[in-house]
């Protein structure tokens, strides 16, 4: 009864802190209002991008995840831990390792400029699906990875037994589990790059390669144009639900049952097959890694120039981190069921920036807006990671009630040793895994701070793309490398404090 009724007050919560704002702008704007001339061009950009960019996400990544399902090699587990790391990784950063491999100095240029041939821009679509590409490869290659994982080893010791040749083999075996997993892989991709802003503000190139979300901070940010960003709110929601009931209606298709659960053991590839996984393999880890490295490269020279304000900046994102995934947790919690999870999707179902503005109008008469951008920017990036804390925490919580909470009734534990004893313990793991991964998807969050801070309350990456935009780029790649470490250290800190002695 205790937990039902902590689950209650966390929905809520929950709820009124993001259906609130949505009300409180509706209510301020009069409405949802008409689309401006660039608004269709900002439409069209954002389902061109995200549809390209989630299909060539999905495309690289078969060949990727198929090689390393295929393949066991030293390494392996390390390579495959690396490939969640962009992910986590701030966006800043990435982009600013992205532009040292395919910016017009970068490595890719020179290279084709050596081989005479003409060089390409950062800039604009190019620019965007690049970077999506770099975020989401990794995210589809483990989910493609989970599938062919999934296929139990006695069919592939059935079919090779049968004579089936290599392609035979993939028809039968690999694609229909392909036409499972891979639309929901595309589904979830395309929802992620509907919603893009970082990269759109630092990579778009101009009116002409504006998204959604940048349109809507646009609209509020030099229009006040709460009417506008509504609608355009609205279109992003309805794009958002459409992918995702289209990849449930293409995932149909039965799984391949169970297996004795035996090393997968592969006959179907030869010394072609070999040379074909390890060419992807390096192909990945090399478009992967290189923009990490050369971030830590270049940032290393920049660190001695990092000045006062960027420290200032680093505490302020700490404080945001920190609060952002105490709050997540403690709503998390009791809300790690079936239905909590559903109440958990309102927070990136939205623009987090309509919902930053609500909060704002919201206080405006009580407070000067300005004055808690950083608390405001926590709360806003609790709701937004909450969806990813409730998919790691959801499991292991039902399995703990279903496997524990008739024993603890009979044993009269009272709620709070419920929790001390029982549920804490064995939810460890998850949930230090959940908070690394809230804290540093809140370090490196660059969207709400960038409506309302000021100079004096900038965060770490608002910091970074203020000096990018004043041309001092050795001091930006010492903050982004700042930032890099210290994104990293949380996750780490975290996620290990949860393994440890569990």
């Amino acid at each position: 009864m205790a937990h039902r009724a902590f689950a209650i007050i966390a929905g809520a919560l929950v709820a009124l802190l993001t259906l609130g704002p949505v009300v409180a702008v509706s209510l301020r704007a009069g409405g949802v209002g008409g689309f401006a001339p660039g608004d269709w061009g900002a439409i069209r950009f954002t389902l061109t991008q995200a549809v390209i960019s989630a299909g060539l996400s999905v495309l690289f990544a078969i060949p990727v995840a198929r090689a390393l399902a295929r393949r066991r090699f030293v390494g392996r587990g390390a390579l495959v831990a690396l490939l969640g790391a962009p992910f986590i990784l701030p966006v800043i950063v990435a982009v600013l390792g992205l532009i040292a491999v395919f910016g017009n100095n970068g490595i890719f240029n020179g290279l084709l400029r050596a081989l005479g041939l003409p060089s390409m821009t950062i800039y604009g679509l190019h620019g965007v699906i690049i970077a999506h590409v770099f975020f989401n490869l990794p995210l589809a290659t483990r989910m493609l990875l989970q599938g062919w994982l999934a296929i139990p080893s006695e069919r592939f010791r059935l079919s090779a037994g049968l004579g089936l040749r290599p392609w035979a083999a993939y028809k039968v075996l690999e694609w229909p589990m392909l036409l499972r997993v891979a639309p929901g892989a595309f589904a979830v991709i395309f929802v992620i790059c509907l919603s893009s802003f970082a990269v759109a503000l630092t990579l778009g190139g101009g009116p002409k390669a504006t998204t959604v979300e940048l349109a809507i901070y646009q609209a509020m940010r030099f229009d006040f144009d709460l009417a506008r960003a509504a609608s355009l709110s609205l279109v992003q929601l309805v794009l958002a639900v459409v992918a995702g009931v289209g990849a449930l209606a293409l995932a149909r298709g039965d799984g391949f049952g169970s297996g004795l659960d035996r090393v997968v053991m592969r006959f179907d590839a030869g010394r072609f097959g070999l040379a074909l996984d390890t060419l992807w393999i390096m192909l990945a880890a090399l478009f992967l890694l290189m923009p990490l490295a050369l971030v830590a490269w270049n940032g290393l020279a920049g660190l001695p120039m990092l000045s006062a304000s960027v420290w200032q900046a680093a505490g302020h994102s700490m404080s945001v981190a920190l609060g952002s995934t105490l709050l997540c947790i403690l709503w998390a919690l009791p809300l790690a069921t079936r239905r909590g999870e559903l109440i958990g999707l309102l927070g990136i179902a939205l623009s987090p920036l309509v919902l930053g503005t609500g909060l704002f109008l919201i206080l405006r008469p009580y407070i000067n807006p300005l004055s808690v951008a950083l608390p405001v920017t926590a709360v806003i990036n609790a709701l937004v990671s909450l969806p990813f804390a409730l998919r790691i925490l959801r499991p292991e919580a039902e399995a703990i009630r279903q496997d524990h909470a008739r024993l603890s009734a009979a044993l009269g534990l009272t709620p709070w040793a419920w929790v001390r004893f029982v549920y804490l313990p064995r939810l460890r793991r998850p949930l230090g895994f959940a908070a690394g991964l809230t804290a540093a998807l809140s370090m490196g969050d660059l969207g709400v701070i960038a409506l309302f801070a000021d100079p004096d309350r900038a965060t770490l990456p608002l910091h970074v793309y203020q000096l990018m935009g004043r041309y001092q780029m050795e001091a930006a790649q010492g903050a982004a490398l700042l930032l890099l470490m210290l994104s990293l250290g949380l996750f780490w800190l975290f996620d290990r404090g949860g393994r440890v002695n569990a």
